[in-house]
């Protein structure tokens, strides 16, 4: 048996806003730096000169790999999660300080591979923690405020690279300071994490009154999510540099995702608690098929503005709602689902370039791959909204592990 990751009380249990302050810090970091800040970087690597365009899609499609490895592992690593919050940060840190530190392709496939592995560890581990503090004290609310912390980064990284990407800076610096904004916000939690008495992840797996066979649609759904927002998320800010000239305005593109991410969650907690998860959650996924499509019908700056706020707004909500459902239906242990859900993501992101890049090998060049893509993902997005709509009507609420979200 799988050894796994201990969630059971300790003693000197952090408070609620502690816990929600250490999980928004390590969200924040993990996946707004350690993941996304290659996306409004990419363009400067490549104004330098230090990186083909085409090179881009190899580290990226590299840290998606890593992304899909920190799924698959981190239920099996032998650390609890406190310490497995902990190593993932550090390694965050380190991984985007070598991004500045070191050049060249396979390094950068390399460090981008490690960057995919600690962001997963990091939010496999944080939403186990964090969830299970927030349903002992009755405060499943706060949830949107907690996953707000990956939009807040996404907007900080998009915002400090906006700011600070002048004539004659080079990525590589901007990638030096980013590890170091990441390690001073990194002090917070590995502080209060140390202190606390860590158990081995060696426990004893609970059983759950629900099995992971009943899960299998809410896993693949949750896979195209993946599938689904990662072309827009990656391609975006490229959108906008082609229709619009100004650097300030397309730089903008990313920030504006971030916000629009981190303000979606507190707004789905706090005015949508009486909804249940699954029938939020199909009408994320509807509204994201329209963001996702839009680009490819009409492509104005009025539509990637639209899609960058409608992708923006629901990619976030639904992650949290998922990590929410996966833990409502194996409370005893949620670590392996909340694993399987985010491997299924994975394998959904990395079916995204790849079918494009598919695509692209047909006559109508890279925009018209790209719009089928696009299509091709609007249409599974809508598909699963149209699934998990039919569930929300036979699923019966969970009130002891807090349905309303």
């Amino acid at each position: 048996m799988n050894a796994q990751l201990d969630i059971q009380a300790r003693p000197a249990a952090p408070s609620v806003a502690a816990a929600c302050a250490i999980a928004f810090i390590a969200l924040a970091v993990a996946m707004g730096i350690g993941r996304f800040a290659f996306t409004p970087l990419l363009p400067l690597m490549v104004r330098d000169g230090a990186l083909a365009p085409s090179a881009g899609a190899w580290l990226a499609a590299s840290n998606y790999l890593g992304y899909l490895a920190g799924a698959l592992t981190a239920n099996r690593l032998g650390l609890s999660l406190p310490a497995l919050m902990r190593v993932s940060l550090v390694g965050t840190v380190l991984t985007t300080v070598a991004m500045g530190a070191f050049d060249g392709l396979a390094m950068w496939a390399v460090l981008r591979f490690l960057a995919g592995v600690m962001s997963a560890w990091t939010l496999v581990a944080t939403s186990a923690w964090v969830l299970q503090h927030l349903a002992r004290a009755g405060r499943t609310d706060l949830s949107g405020i907690v996953y707000a912390g990956v939009g807040a980064g996404i907007a900080m990284a998009g915002v400090f690279c906006l700011a600070a990407a002048q004539p004659g800076v080079p990525a590589s610096r901007l990638w030096l300071e980013l590890g170091a904004l990441a390690a001073l916000f990194v002090v917070v939690p590995d502080l209060v994490l140390g202190r606390r008495s860590e158990t081995s992840a060696a426990a004893r797996a609970i059983p759950t009154p629900h099995g992971h066979e009943s899960c299998v649609g809410l896993v693949i759904s949750y896979g195209l999510l993946g599938f689904g927002y990662i072309l827009p998320a990656t391609f975006l800010p490229v959108l906008a540099r082609e229709v619009v000239d100004d650097p300030q305005v397309f730089g903008l593109a990313w920030p504006v995702f971030g916000i629009a991410a981190a303000l979606s969650t507190i707004a789905t907690a706090r005015q949508f608690g009486r909804a249940t998860r699954l029938r939020v959650w199909a009408t994320s996924h509807l509204l994201m098929a329209i963001g996702v499509v839009l680009p490819s019908l009409w492509f104005t700056p009025a539509t990637i503005a639209i899609a960058a706020l409608l992708v923006g707004s629901t990619f976030m909500v639904v992650t949290m709602i998922g990590m929410q459902e996966a833990r409502a239906r194996a409370p005893g242990n949620p670590t392996a689902l909340l694993g399987l859900m985010t491997a299924a993501f994975a394998i959904g992101q990395l079916g995204g370039p790849v079918v494009s890049g598919l695509l692209d090998l047909l006559p109508g060049g890279h925009h018209a791959a790209l719009g089928h893509a696009l299509q091709l993902a609007a249409v599974g997005l809508a598909a699963s909204a149209a699934y998990l709509w039919r569930q929300s009507r036979h699923h019966r609420p969970d009130r002891s592990q807090g349905e309303p979200l």
